[in-house]
């Protein structure tokens, strides 16, 4: 008896709780600390979805074409339409007809929308730099390995679906 008492106290909090969850309470420790030094530093109209599409674009993701963003978003055309409309309108993204092609539109961060994105950037620093002195280098490695093996398996399961 005493062996399975001990065994319950040595069980970290979050061996009994799902991976789903997980990865939702982990999420919103960044999108908190991002949103958090946004409205500290004045860019307190981002939307929601705002935080990816700015993150995305300030990370290398370049010109990005609306329908590349509603895929990504997994929203529909109509509301990542109104979201870049939102974006466009407070000063983060400009819009202009793809080069290319001229029946798509493509979006860009402004000067605002590249100052909101250094703020965001540094928010999530400082989370990953507490995260890597909490688990270290090849804890950080096993969660990246981990969550690519999810995307992966997020992606064949769209492929074949």
């Amino acid at each position: 008896m005493r062996c399975a008492a001990v065994a319950r106290e040595q069980t970290a909090w979050y061996e009994d709780i799902v991976v789903p969850a997980l990865l939702r309470h982990a999420r919103g420790t960044y999108a908190s600390a991002m949103r958090r030094a946004l409205d500290e530093a004045g860019y307190d109209d981002v939307p929601e979805n705002g935080l990816y599409v700015i993150g995305g674009l300030a990370m290398g993701a370049g010109d990005v074409p609306l329908g590349r963003l509603v895929q990504e978003l997994r929203i529909s055309k109509q509301a990542a339409g109104q979201l870049v409309d939102t974006l466009v309108t407070r000063g983060y993204l400009t819009r202009e007809g793809d080069p290319a092609d001229r029946r798509k539109l493509v979006i860009t961060l402004t000067e605002r929308g590249r100052d909101a994105a250094a703020v965001q950037g540094a928010a999530r620093d400082r989370i990953d730099a507490d995260l890597h002195m909490r688990i270290g280098d090849s804890g950080l490695r096993g969660l990246k390995r981990g969550l690519a093996a999810l995307v992966e398996i997020g992606r064949k399961d769209r492929e074949s679906a």
